[in-house]
């Protein structure tokens, strides 16, 4: 991934309103929600809703697909792995211990961070 990429979705998912979305979205991985259902859960007028989703369609976060007379959103998860690895991806790169230091006070499972070292598996 690249900064310019990075940068673009740090700065969709900087409203509450689009993270909160997001995260919904997430949530109910794979099946997405349509856009009557997001508005309901998140206490948002349909307006509202249609200019943040604008915004993370444009960052490549959501995609949408037409159900009937319906649009289904979907969260893209490959993309917030793949913000997760470049987030991650130079953690104490020369200082392995370190890192595992750091994971051991972070609450995250360890199973969904990468590893400190190519020969290490935790």
């Amino acid at each position: 991934m690249e900064t310019k990429e990075a940068t673009n979705i740090f700065m969709a998912l900087s409203a509450e309103v689009r993270l909160d979305l997001f995260r919904l979205l997430v949530k109910h991985a794979p099946e997405g929600l349509v856009a009557g259902e997001i508005a309901q859960i998140l206490e948002v007028t349909n307006t509202n809703l249609s200019f943040h989703l604008k915004t993370l369609l444009h960052a490549d976060l959501v995609s949408v697909e037409k159900e009937g007379r319906f649009l289904r959103y979907r969260a893209n998860i490959p993309l917030m792995l793949d913000i997760v690895a470049y987030l991650t991806s130079e953690c104490c790169a020369s200082n392995p211990e370190q890192c595992r230091r750091y994971r051991a006070a972070s609450a995250v499972s360890q199973a969904i961070l990468p590893q400190c070292d190519p020969t290490d598996e935790g």
